[in-house]
């Protein structure tokens, strides 16, 4: 009779009640908080904060800046600028005959019901303004930034007063020869609107998606793959929970990007933790008829490096708190609750699952026990055979392995985090960039972008006498009391407490590169008058986030180093082979950078990124990377006082190459799901983790850190007790 009917081994076998009951436990605790945090991601968009004056420091000069400008302000707006053209000149008296009255009845034009444009903004649209060859007029529309962030039913305000001035101004426009063109900051506050709002919907969907039909090709069964699923569904809905709470008693802000990077993130951790714990579970159910024992070894083998994984990520998340930005700073506790998420799932959720279904879950290539575990170098399949190769030839592979990242890292130099030109942003066409370039045709490039200075009234005059000297300034004026009328309109200045706002318009669009240059050459000529002044605006916020993101560098970066590192030294309790880990991790982002700047010149036409994408890069590839050499290198460790230092290398990436490379695939095709933001940043992110998972994967992890650590030997352990030569103790099962 066989071993698993008799009735003395089914009950050797089984699983004990108490084991069942809290395993049973769970999946009901599991099922209630997905209940309660899936609506929770779903309202996380209401919480975005998208505007990227909240993320700089307050001691910026654009922010000093802003704060002092906004004396001159009933509120704090958001400029929306409606652009009339027609294809001949419109005529002066044009001016008092068709467009004053429809300026006249903006106020009016109704949002939804009882809600109006004039419940909207800061003051009654009046102003007139005409380019100089009178093709086209700019009539500014000054949305008070606190009223525009609500939703009415579907739509947030803002989107419905885009419609809304849209309709109205072609419907009365229209047949007096007029084309109709919206822009400015709060035509794209609108857009970035629109490009995040799949995050919870269509970007989670094509991510699970993607991951549910990788693992039915891993695992070749329909009942796993749900399993894992579930995992990361259940660890994103805790995550939502946490995040909602954190944001919404304003502990922290979220962004749309570091929503999507939440999700992202929260699904490819937990599956590439799941698969280590599965591939370990069947790896055991080899070894013992007991479903239960399978489960106490998988869970003793899988803790210590699925734990260790996940405080890497961690401890390299935490760095972002040093950031000057206020969204990469916020991007840290949103992810590290995220990874925190992804673990409790992974070793709760899904052991409760296995525990409970047991080996039926592999079906239809359920395992069965075997006899002893057979050598690396006997083990059949593709990882057998690599392990055997780094054994014959280790010292090459691992040199050329390097040779190799260095030579993609020689075209880092071409990557450019300069900053994103408000037509750079998106990766299609939207209203926002359209209406900029109808802007740009018939008014100065910065015209719906424009630099403020708040100077003393008495000064005003040294500092526009400064300003015409600066080559990249367009005008300068200082604002008036009323928007300016018709053509030949005087207004007297507008004066608060003897101080008076200068409007400086650049050569350059919005925040490109050029901008940002601009508006340091406004800041020396300003400066030079008084250096107490402060030079705002969004080309000088763009400016500011560009010098943080290089604070960032200087800052965050080596502490994500510092960090990972002793992590590592305390997980392997060795120096050598946790600097070996870190070399090749750093050498494999600097091939990422080195192969993006060609991808993103050539291929995408991406000549330029935000200055967070490398950041950004660095944080997830460091931490994430390390991921994956932590599963070999923890598995080696095992087996050296089994097998010996280099045979242990061999083992350990034949038995875990499978897996590893099964979780870097998930991994790297989760990220590549930000391919279906509209977002040139998003896009960037995506190419750059996936193609860095691969690359730490395929040759980073199976080629340079297993043909480095068996090179080194037992020195690889040095100072810890395995770098000494000593006994070996017996293979269990052999």
């Amino acid at each position: 009779m066989p071993a698993s009917t008799a009735p003395q081994d089914r009950a050797a076998t089984a699983t004990p009640r108490l084991i069942r009951l809290a395993a049973v436990v769970l999946l009901v605790l599991w099922l209630g908080l997905g209940g309660l945090g899936g609506p929770r991601i779903g309202q996380l968009a209401g919480l975005q904060e998208n505007d990227s004056t909240a993320f700089l420091p307050p001691e910026a000069e654009s922010s000093l800046a802003r704060a002092e400008a906004a004396a001159f302000s009933d509120a704090d707006t958001l400029p929306l600028f409606l652009v009339l053209t027609r294809d001949d000149a419109i005529e002066p008296a044009a001016f008092g005959t068709v467009l004053a009255p429809f300026v006249a009845d903006l106020g009016s034009v109704p949002l939804a019901e009882g809600l109006t444009l004039s419940d909207v903004v800061t003051s009654e649209p009046e102003a007139l303004v005409p380019s100089e060859d009178l093709d086209a007029v700019l009539v500014p529309i000054a949305l008070a930034s606190d009223r525009v962030r609500d939703r009415v039913g579907e739509d947030t305000v803002i989107r419905l007063v885009l419609d809304a001035v849209r309709t109205h101004a072609t419907d009365e426009l229209g047949g007096e020869g007029f084309e109709v063109a919206l822009t400015g900051p709060a035509a794209y506050v609108a857009d970035f609107s629109s490009a995040f709002a799949g995050i919870d919907g269509v970007l989670l969907l094509v991510a699970l998606v993607v991951v549910f039909v990788i693992l039915v090709l891993v695992y070749r069964s329909p009942f796993l793959p749900l399993a894992v699923l579930l995992s990361s569904v259940f660890g994103l809905a805790a995550a939502g929970v946490v995040v909602y709470e954190l944001a919404s008693r304003g502990w922290l802000s979220i962004s749309g990007q570091s929503q999507g990077i939440l999700s992202i993130l929260v699904v490819g951790a937990a599956t590439d933790y799941t698969l280590l714990i599965v591939a370990r579970f069947r790896e055991e159910l080899t070894r013992t008829a007991s479903t239960w024992q399978a489960m106490r070894r998988t869970w003793r083998g899988t803790v210590e490096p699925v734990s260790a994984s996940a405080a890497t990520v961690i401890a390299g998340l935490l760095c972002l708190l040093l950031s000057d930005l206020g969204s990469t700073r916020s991007l840290g506790p949103i992810s590290v609750v995220g990874i925190v998420a992804a673990l409790l799932a992974a070793l709760t959720f899904l052991p409760a699952v296995l525990l409970l279904a047991g080996r039926r879950i592999f079906w239809p290539r359920i395992p069965a026990v075997a006899g002893p575990e057979p050598d690396a170098d006997a083990r059949p399949g593709l990882w057998a055979r690599v392990a055997a190769v780094v054994g014959r030839r280790a010292r090459p592979v691992w040199i050329l392995t390097t040779l190799a990242l260095v030579a993609m890292a020689a075209f880092a130099p071409q990557f450019r985090a300069d900053g994103l030109g408000n037509n750079e942003v998106f990766r299609v066409e939207v209203d926002s960039v359209a209406g900029e370039r109808v802007l740009t045709e018939h008014f100065p490039a910065g015209a719906s972008t424009p630099v403020t200075v708040v100077v003393d009234e008495a000064d005003a005059e040294d500092v526009l006498a400064a300003l015409a000297d600066v080559p990249s300034v367009a005008e300068a004026a200082v604002a008036t009391e009323a928007p300016a009328g018709p053509p030949g309109a005087e207004a007297p200045p507008q004066v608060v407490d003897g101080r008076v706002l200068v409007n400086v318009t650049l050569d350059a669009e919005g925040q490109t590169l050029a901008a940002q240059e601009a508006v340091a050459e406004v800041r020396d000529a300003v400066h030079g008058v008084d250096a107490a002044l402060h030079v705002g605006g969004l080309p000088a916020q763009a400016l500011d986030t560009r010098l943080a993101n290089a604070h960032d560098v200087r800052v965050v970066l080596p502490a994500i180093v510092l960090v990972v590192f002793v992590v590592l030294v305390v997980l392997l309790r060795a120096l050598v082979a946790p600097l070996v880990l870190m070399a090749a991790n750093i050498a494999s982002f600097l091939a990422t950078i080195g192969v993006s700047a060609l991808v993103f010149n050539h291929g995408f036409g991406f000549p330029n990124s935000d200055p967070s994408t490398p950041i950004y890069a660095f944080v997830f590839l460091i931490a994430l990377g390390v991921d994956y050499t932590i599963f070999l290198m923890t598995r080696v460790r095992e087996e050296v006082p089994l097998r010996g230092a280099r045979p242990a290398v061999l083992h350990g990436l034949s038995v875990t190459g499978g897996v590893i490379t099964s979780a870097g695939i998930v991994l790297a095709a989760t990220f590549a799901a930000l391919f279906v933001i509209p977002l040139v940043f998003m896009a960037q992110i995506a190419f750059m983790v996936a193609f860095g998972v691969l690359l730490d994967t395929f040759l980073v992890r199976a080629l340079l850190v297993s043909g480095a650590a068996y090179d080194l030997g037992r020195f690889a352990w040095w100072p810890s007790r395995y770098a000494k030569p000593g006994p070996r103790r017996a293979v269990p099962g052999s």
